[in-house]
């Protein structure tokens, strides 16, 4: 794993560039969608705030988890006084470049989404059937841009790996890996990567037809909500609640939203923007 690039005298982490080139590729499914959608909206934009909010709300998430270690390290982050800006600023770097939850992510990038949908309006819609309109176009953007960010977290050797193995295809981490280990381990984001790149097929074939509004949105947080699920038995991530990790709880929470989500689109249309409800799936 290589955690940062050498090019001349600058080191790129590559967690950033896997995360910049997870945001280019969703900006392009989504502009697509928006194409064949009719829908008039800057995808490049939408993605950009919805990628700048989904980090801090991961990197929040997943402090607010341990509140006395957030509380320590906003403390050291501030030891060095504002006189000294530059050993400030290092050190928020060397603490916000690691730790980020999934779930926390995802909520704020719902929440910014929905926000850009009721001001785009797309197919006409406005309010809140705009905001979920929007998370539906979006859907397979989201996931590609979720499992290319995935193999940032295995390039930076941040944690994310799996567990010990000894599978032909297990990895290593590189000594300085931001979470090192000396085993050989399952590189669970690719597994996360290839998951997510099946999901993306399945939504763009099925957004090709109209669907009740909120349904795809509720069919992707079923399906990536499982993926999660699954792949914690082949993570590190200890368990917290009935043997389960915590992001195993924001998964089953992500299922529950999303059949719930599923069968309230079924029963709610807004307007003629659909086809009869009871189309086939």
């Amino acid at each position: 794993m290589y955690p940062y690039l050498t090019i001349g005298p600058w080191h790129p982490g590559t967690f950033g560039l896997l995360l910049w080139l997870a945001a280019v590729l969703a900006a392009i499914v989504l502009h697509k969608n928006f194409v064949r959608n009719g829908v008039d909206a800057d995808a490049l934009n939408v993605v950009a705030l919805v990628l700048v909010s989904g980090i801090v709300g991961a990197k929040l998430w997943h402090e607010l988890q341990d509140v006395p270690t957030f509380v320590l390290a906003i403390k050291r982050m501030g030891a060095p006084g504002w006189k000294h800006p530059l050993e400030m600023a290092g050190e928020f770097l060397t603490w916000f470049r690691a730790g980020f939850a999934w779930f926390g992510g995802m909520v704020a990038g719902i929440a910014m989404l929905m926000l850009q949908g009721s001001s785009a309006r797309p197919d006409g819609l406005r309010g809140w059937w705009a905001g979920v309109r929007m998370l539906d176009l979006a859907a397979p953007a989201a996931a590609i841009g979720y499992g290319v960010g995935r193999i940032g977290c295995l390039t930076s050797g941040d944690g994310d790996y799996g567990i010990k193995t000894t599978l032909p295809w297990g990895v290593h981490m590189a000594k300085n890996a931001l979470v090192p280990t000396p085993d050989l381990v399952q590189p669970t984001p690719v597994y996360e990567l290839l998951f997510s790149l099946a999901l993306a097929w399945l939504l763009w074939r099925l957004g090709s037809k109209s669907r009740p509004v909120g349904w795809l949105t509720g069919l992707y947080l079923v399906v990536s909500g499982l993926g999660r699920f699954l792949v914690e038995f082949v993570r590190i991530n200890p368990p917290v609640f009935h043997g389960m990790t915590n992001a195993q709880v924001a998964a089953l929470v992500s299922v529950a939203v999303g059949l719930a989500t599923m069968v309230l689109a079924r029963k709610k249309i807004p307007g003629p923007v659909l086809l009869d409800a009871t189309a086939s799936v």
